[in-house]
């Protein structure tokens, strides 16, 4: 059984035919790379997958039960377990670290106030342990505007992980990192598979997503147009797929 199933998924915006036939799955403990050029309707099969949009037609199902999408929202998303991180992180600049980690979800005590001491800690616990950051002077205290494009992921990679997220999306996140911090969020990706979690890795940059994917589904023009397993793929071979969709 699969961790999540969506089978002839269809999707239209007024007369544009975004999603055609779609059909898709993640398994448990594993690392998808979602690729395809801009336009391909990745975003858009993962923001229905994500609660933003309800799809048109086709099924959904969440460990084998199935999702009626009328009910489905992005908060019924993350009570199922399916957390997504935005090409936009919801990140507030000049919050510290551990308000970050908590926001709009925060530990509150037997007065129902918020609980400073136990956030702190908790976000502690996710830097540390659950990313292992290891910059110099990293506090929960430092404001987030003083982290970097990679520490910023790994910030919101390490909220969805903290919140026991079965399925964690990612939605470009190395667009317009530079290589080193590239690798800081591909280590963080290494981390989620680590903890026995599954992502899906949305990407155009097949050198990025080849180095921690274990399955690649190629999308063109609103269709899935092949799929293929690492041991079965080269960082060409991906490339070519998605020249030859274009032709």
């Amino acid at each position: 059984m699969s961790l999540v199933e969506m089978k002839g998924i269809h999707k239209y915006f007024q007369a544009v035919h975004a999603l055609r036939d779609v059909d898709f799955h993640v398994g448990d403990n594993e690392i998808v790379g979602l690729i395809g050029d801009n336009g391909a309707g990745k975003s858009t099969l993962i923001k229905i997958l994500s609660g933003l949009f309800p799809p048109d037609g086709g099924e959904m199902y969440i460990r084998g039960r199935k999702i009626g999408p009328k009910r489905y929202s992005v908060k019924r998303a993350h009570s199922l377990g399916i957390e997504t991180v935005f090409q936009e992180q919801a990140l507030g600049d000049l919050q510290p670290i551990w308000r970050n980690i908590f926001l709009g979800r925060q530990p509150t005590n037997a007065l129902g106030l918020l609980d400073v001491r136990k956030a702190r800690e908790e976000a502690h616990y996710v830097m540390t342990e659950l990313m292992r950051f290891t910059g110099a002077g990293m506090s929960v205290d430092a404001p987030v505007r003083h982290l970097s494009g990679g520490e910023r992921q790994g910030i919101a990679i390490g909220r969805a992980m903290y919140f026991d997220a079965d399925l964690i999306i990612l939605d470009e996140p190395t667009r317009a990192l530079s290589v080193k911090e590239v690798g800081k969020v591909l280590d963080f990706i290494s981390r989620i598979k680590e903890v026995g979690k599954s992502c899906v890795y949305i990407s155009h940059t097949i050198i990025d997503v080849f180095n921690v994917s274990d399955r690649f589904v190629i999308m063109d023009r609103g269709e899935v147009v092949a799929e293929r397993a690492r041991e079965d793929a080269s960082e060409a071979s991906l490339i070519d797929l998605i020249r030859n969709t274009r032709t």
